[in-house]
């Protein structure tokens, strides 16, 4: 049986459009929500809708954000012929930049609704976590002065993908932030900008080349290599002052469990260069997923018991 012209067609532009949103980027998004919902679970403060809204919208801000990147830096020229890492729409043709703008747009556009519920729950400070989250989302590659072309998508990265997601995540639930909800909230945003480490600096020449001034070009490839390594250092050693100011109990060391997927990131990051650094970048996500899957467990475990 053949297939119908216009059923290809659908699938043929859902598959753009999911190449488009970069699935594969979502568990930065979603790790966050994880962690703050399991300092809400540890704490009894669980709210189970809040909690489903956050991980939605953290989910649609990060798919407006790729749209984001891939059509402004296809604007600003960055994305030329010899990009290295994964393939961006605009550039390669199979999608317009006002079809990519647009597509933005409903993204963002769905984040704000889910937004207006969570507003409601937990008043104006989610309003302006909303309102900074998606500016910030298009300032990173967009405006007048673009935060990744600026050396200050790390800071950025930081603040949104850990402080900002974790404990707004933990503040729709209960209504304010616990000292934990912080605690819980640096080894995500460390590990977070570890990825994007990754990415800046399988990137370095070609950044450098196109005037993208990312903190890897700043620092130069053996300082972005210091970097990934102290933030991930950091986040492994994050469990052991919670326990000990007593945030969280033993099990919080379950993250170590995770350090056989660090190993083979480390003589990647130390010895290769440009494409072949794809593999640690989707390694980095996997390894974020882990330590947030694991870091979550040793929160809820004690209070099951």
């Amino acid at each position: 049986m053949k297939s119908h012209p216009e059923s290809q067609e659908f699938h043929s532009a859902l598959q753009i459009w999911l190449l488009a949103a970069r699935p594969k980027t979502l568990p930065a998004a979603a790790v966050p929500v994880i962690v703050g919902t399991a300092v809400a679970i540890s704490e009894d403060v669980f709210r189970l809708l809040p909690a489903l809204a956050a991980l939605v919208a953290a989910l649609l801000i990060q798919i407006g954000t790729n749209l984001a990147n891939d059509v402004f830096d296809y604007k600003k020229g960055t994305d030329a012929a010899g990009r290295l890492g994964p393939l961006r729409v605009t550039q390669a043709g199979l999608l317009t930049p006002d079809q990519v703008m647009a597509g933005m747009g409903l993204i963002f556009g769905l984040a704000v609704l889910i937004g207006v519920y969570l507003s409601v729950v937990g008043g104006w400070p989610v309003v302006v976590i909303g309102v900074l989250s998606i500016a910030s989302g298009i300032a990173y590659t967009g405006g007048p002065f673009p935060l990744g072309y600026n050396g200050l998508g790390d800071l950025f990265v930081f603040i949104f993908f850990g402080l900002v997601a974790v404990c707004g995540t933990y503040y729709v639930q209960a209504g304010a932030v616990s000292a934990a909800a912080c605690w819980a909230a640096f080894p995500v945003g460390l590990l977070a900008t570890a990825l994007l480490v990754v990415n800046n600096l399988r990137d370095i020449h070609t950044d450098r080349a196109a005037g993208k001034r990312t903190l890897a070009v700043r620092l130069g490839a053996t300082g972005a290599r210091a970097e990934y390594l102290l933030l991930v250092g950091l986040a492994y050693l994050t469990p052991l002052p919670m326990v000990l100011v007593g945030e969280t109990g033993p099990w919080s060391f379950s993250v170590w469990l995770s350090l056989p997927l660090f190993v083979p990131l480390v003589r990647l990051i130390l010895h290769r260069e440009g494409r072949v650094l794809n593999q640690a970048l989707a390694g980095t996500a996997r390894l974020e997923l882990v330590y947030g899957l694991l870091f979550s467990l040793g929160l809820i475990v004690p209070a099951l018991f």
